[in-house]
């Protein structure tokens, strides 16, 4: 079956740190371009960060500095490592993979930032 599991999520304190995972199976992430996007409640989804298949790596404005994308090409996952943590960064964050025509979305995994 292929598919996307996120994990890593929960609820941290502002200034804290998570590091989500995105792993797949049933496919290989080597040649995908890997997406990380948000949606928090009444917002649209949002782009954060990627990563292409040939490393290249982009963050939106608002996570530059503070978030960090890689991949584990052994471990056939990408992660996302967040540090400094803000209230609004709180939502549900998905992974997905991008290669030609075919995409592949994760089911989310929540992210709350509060004290």
């Amino acid at each position: 079956q292929v598919q996307l599991v996120e994990s890593g999520g929960g609820l941290v304190q502002p200034g804290g740190s998570l590091r989500l995972s995105c792993a797949a199976s049933g496919f290989t992430l080597d040649y995908y371009t890997i997406g990380w996007f948000r949606q928090a409640p009444e917002n649209q989804r949002e782009f954060v960060a990627r990563v292409s298949g040939g490393g290249t790596t982009d963050y939106a404005d608002s996570v530059k500095g503070r978030f960090s994308i890689s991949r584990d090409k052994a471990q056939n996952t990408v992660y996302l490592q967040m540090n400094n943590l803000k209230p609004n960064d709180t939502a549900v964050y998905y992974c997905v993979a991008v290669l030609g025509a075919t995409v592949i979305w994760g089911q989310g995994t929540q992210v709350t930032v509060s004290t």
